[in-house]
């Protein structure tokens, strides 16, 4: 097998610290990824941790995107919540236009939104959900999402342009859906 020419076309989870607290090996990864998902503030990431890990990512050509989750921190954004829909547009709004804030500072564009644990596997089963949190998405920002799901068909009901996507380090049950442990083995 001869030398590997490109990136292969990976996005992983970036900036889930908090504070002093570092979550990952951010720095080693991102010479090997394509697409980084940074953690807007409510389930990880700070504002401090935002803007490094956004320099980072410009500095090794790392397409960024919004990682937006359910105002959980304690939880690392993997507890249910029952959240009315305008409230789940709000806190999308809230959480991509917190890191375009950052990104803007440094020149590049947002692109693309992945929304984050128990939030993604929310948008997956209820449409509900799923539509909300599309309705805070910037208009012609695409998101990554599960293929075959309600996350995909708010997407095109409400043509946001959907990346679909598979995971490599989480389960999936026996009907093809996401299997999101309160607490990651």
């Amino acid at each position: 097998m001869g030398p590997i020419k490109h990136k292969a076309l990976i996005n992983v989870d970036l900036g889930e610290g908090y504070g002093n607290l570092k979550c990952g090996p951010d720095e080693e990864l991102l010479p090997y990824i394509s697409q980084a998902n940074v953690a807007c503030g409510f389930h990880s990431g700070d504002p401090l941790i935002m803007q490094s890990t956004v320099r980072l990512c410009k500095e090794h050509d790392v397409a960024i995107g919004a990682h937006p989750g359910l105002p959980d921190l304690q939880g690392f954004g993997r507890r249910e919540m029952k959240l009315q829909p305008e409230e789940l547009t709000a806190i999308t709004v809230y959480q991509v236009g917190a890191l375009k804030g950052f990104l803007d500072r440094e020149g590049v564009p947002l692109n693309h939104v992945k929304p984050h644990g128990v939030l993604y596997g929310m948008m997956c089963r209820d449409y509900t959900v799923a539509q909300a949190v599309m309705k805070g998405i910037p208009k012609g920002i695409p998101v990554f999402g599960l293929a075959g799901t309600q996350m995909e068909k708010a997407a095109q009901d409400l043509g946001v342009e959907f990346w679909a996507e598979m995971y490599g380090d989480v389960k999936y049950s026996a009907d093809g859906m996401l299997v999101i442990d309160r607490i990651k083995k």
